[in-house]
């Protein structure tokens, strides 16, 4: 397995500090991920020093929208709703309405008008009176986070910018081809080469954050005894970002260098807390607080992701849909998210505040594993934690084999009675 982390080593800091500089004295860079090729890349820089001159570069030689990533909190500051108010952040790029300066332009489609309203939404002192809507620019919002909350373009732009010493506002433009399809990374390694312009992936901006940045305050901390067996260290967690509190149950000494077994269990109230029989989350909970135990040594993180990342409220309607037919994948669809929305910034910065860097992580789920080391653990083995299939929810199960990829023993659910429907939580 690839260590994300090894991605601002060497020739990639080099190339990172370059665009940091570049950005700094009002250049422009190509931001793409590597992660998701399919993504294309993004033309940016700073939003304090776009020009009609810039503007006019990214309409001609980047060829998509000319976009403003601007941060959750600007986009309140300038009263911005968003397009679709109930769009998940993981589906796709979270746009606001379009905007343009209240004054000083004429039609706002020319570049000079477009750069006019940039710098209008750019300035830290800008009120929602210096905007009108709708316009010709296209607000992209952001995490607070930026990419330790949500790994994308659009935020690893704005963080550059910050890291640059600029506002977290950048201007950016997707990238066509030659025949208007997203560009690909060759498309995207030409056109750097022909302007020499910086070529930045996400998570270079990533590493960089990990390496810089703490996110994650220990509020609280006390030794448990839990019911299913072992004593624990339990660790509450609080950030900025999310504004949830997460949990981290400590068992033994882990801070050799030895790596740790390490459960990411994502809150499931229903399962967890009350028994629902609709999902495996509470007996694959039970089961590593037993293994932890039984092996003195170990971290189970309990993160505020309800419903694999919907919330309370998404769940119980997914858990409707369910009823009438749908299995667990197709219910969120129906609902507008992603399959699944989990990130694992604020997870891999609480096991770095433990001191946990290499890990053997207690997972069916091979996106899990690509989670962590996207934020630059080390996993170093995956280890299985599967539970007793039965009636209720091995339908559930069979979904997550077949459509999350979710690496289950497949003799066990192709021999076990399945159940009428898939009604399972999301994990």
């Amino acid at each position: 397995m690839k260590d994300s982390g090894s991605r601002e080593s060497g020739e990639g800091r080099e190339s990172l500090d370059l665009a940091l500089r570049a950005l700094a004295d009002g250049e422009m860079l190509i931001v793409y991920d590597d992660d998701h090729p399919e993504s294309g890349g993004f033309m940016c820089t700073s939003g304090r020093k776009i020009t009609p001159g810039k503007v006019n570069f990214m309409a001609t030689h980047a060829r998509g929208l000319v976009c403003v990533a601007l941060t959750d909190a600007r986009m309140k500051q300038l009263g911005i709703p968003l397009m679709a108010p109930e769009s998940p952040y993981g589906r796709r790029h979270c746009f606001g309405a379009s905007i343009e300066a209240a004054s000083g332009v004429t039609t706002g489609i020319s570049a000079a008008d477009r750069a006019r309203t940039i710098l209008v939404a750019a300035a830290p002192d800008a009120r929602p009176e210096d905007l009108v809507m709708p316009g010709h620019v296209f607000p992209m919002q952001v995490r607070e986070g930026g990419v330790l909350q949500r790994p994308g373009m659009p935020e690893a732009a704005a963080d550059l910018c910050r890291i640059a010493g600029e506002e977290p506002v950048a201007a950016l433009c997707a990238i066509l081809d030659d025949e208007g399809d997203i560009a690909g990374i060759e498309e995207l390694r030409a056109l750097a080469g022909e302007f020499s312009l910086p070529l930045i992936d996400v998570g270079s901006v990533v590493a960089r954050r990990l390496r810089e940045d703490s996110v994650v305050e220990r509020v609280a901390e006390r030794e448990i005894e839990s019911g299913y067996g072992g004593s624990f260290t339990a660790i509450s967690y609080r950030n900025d970002f999310d504004h949830n509190e997460h949990l981290a149950l400590v068992a033994g000494d882990i801070s050799t260098d030895a790596p740790v077994t390490v459960r990411v269990h994502s809150q499931c109230l229903t399962g967890d807390v009350f028994g629902s029989n609709r999902c495996d989350c509470g007996d694959q909970l039970r089961l590593a607080i037993e293994t932890i135990s039984s092996e003195g040594r170990g971290v189970i993180v309990y993160m505020r992701q309800e419903g694999r990342g919907i919330g309370l409220a998404n769940k119980i309607r997914a858990y409707a849909l369910q009823d009438l037919g749908r299995d667990t994948v197709e219910a969120n669809l129906e609902l507008g998210f992603k399959e699944d929305l989990r990130d694992y910034g604020i997870t891999s910065q609480i096991l770095k505040e433990l001191g946990v860097s290499k890990i053997r992580l207690l997972t069916n789920n091979p996106q899990k594993v690509q989670g962590l080391e996207r934020y630059g653990l080390q996993v170093v083995e995956r280890r299985s934690i599967e539970t007793q299939p039965h009636d209720d929810n091995i339908a559930y199960l069979r979904t997550k084999r077949s459509k999350l990829g979710h690496l289950l023993d497949e003799s066990s659910l192709d021999t076990a009675r399945a159940g009428s429907t898939d009604g399972g939580e999301r994990r």
